[in-house]
């Protein structure tokens, strides 16, 4: 089953089921999702975001692999949902796409062994880590270059474990329907398992939260009118636009 959240016609959250033929159903009814105001699948306290996890990501950014993961932090302001427009930041020019696997946190944990990390996980989404290099590439911790407003675009499902492989999932990104990212979780450096475990030896994760897995190579451009898709095998497809004020 793929979850989601939206806003009926009346104003009312609801949670209910997204359906292949682009419908969602809640309680007894059936909506077009184009009708409706698809939110996030989940409304994390942080986002814990894995850097350089594809060795060919690394290198086209001329960086090491790094031999732990290498985390940071993207905190709640900067998730929007899909449909979205993301509004890139002022004065800034280098701003780039990165397609990521998500993983959803479903319950308050720490201390996770990698054997046992399946437990705490409620499924699967798609996020765009959307980045700032203009001052990204001046900061160590990266708060300019990836913490600004709308920087996570998320969605537009939660799906069930059970219908995603975290370890076999093809990924592919798309700008203005010209491919851009293309390839496959098989090529993790360190896998969801591991994650979960290093990142519980130093947080609490909260239900909610999320875990974005690093992204592949091909990361580009984006600039004012481009409209986004970023699809992943099992869960879906993210879409957004992007704009500047």
């Amino acid at each position: 089953m793929r979850h989601v959240r939206f806003r009926d016609e009346a104003g009312a959250v609801r949670e209910g089921e997204y359906h292949d033929d682009g419908t969602v159903s809640f309680g007894g009814r059936t909506y077009a999702a184009d009708d409706v105001d698809v939110l996030p699948p989940c409304e994390p306290s942080k986002i814990v975001c894995i850097g350089r996890n594809y060795a060919k990501h690394a290198e086209e950014r001329n960086e090491d692999v790094p031999d732990r993961p290498l985390l940071f932090l993207k905190p709640p302001n900067a998730v929007a949902g899909h449909g979205d427009a993301v509004t890139l930041p002022r004065e800034r020019e280098n701003i780039e796409h990165e397609i990521e696997f998500g993983v959803v946190i479903g319950e308050q944990c720490r201390n996770v062994a990698a054997a046992d990390a399946s437990d705490v996980v409620a499924g699967y989404t798609i996020a765009d880590d959307v980045s700032n290099r203009d001052d990204q590439s001046r900061e160590q911790n990266w708060v300019r270059g990836k913490a600004f407003d709308g920087a996570c675009p998320l969605g537009p499902v939660l799906a069930d474990p059970e219908h995603v492989d975290p370890n076999g999932a093809a990924l592919e990104l798309r700008v203005n329907g010209e491919v851009r990212q293309s390839s496959n979780t098989e090529h993790f450096i360190f896998d969801v398992p591991t994650l979960i475990e290093e990142i519980t030896r130093y947080m609490t994760l909260e239900e909610g939260d999320v875990i974005l897995t690093g992204t592949p190579e091909g990361v580009g451009p984006l600039e004012a009118g481009d409209h986004v898709e970023a699809e992943i095998e099992g869960i879906g497809t993210l879409e957004h636009d992007v704009r500047r004020d």
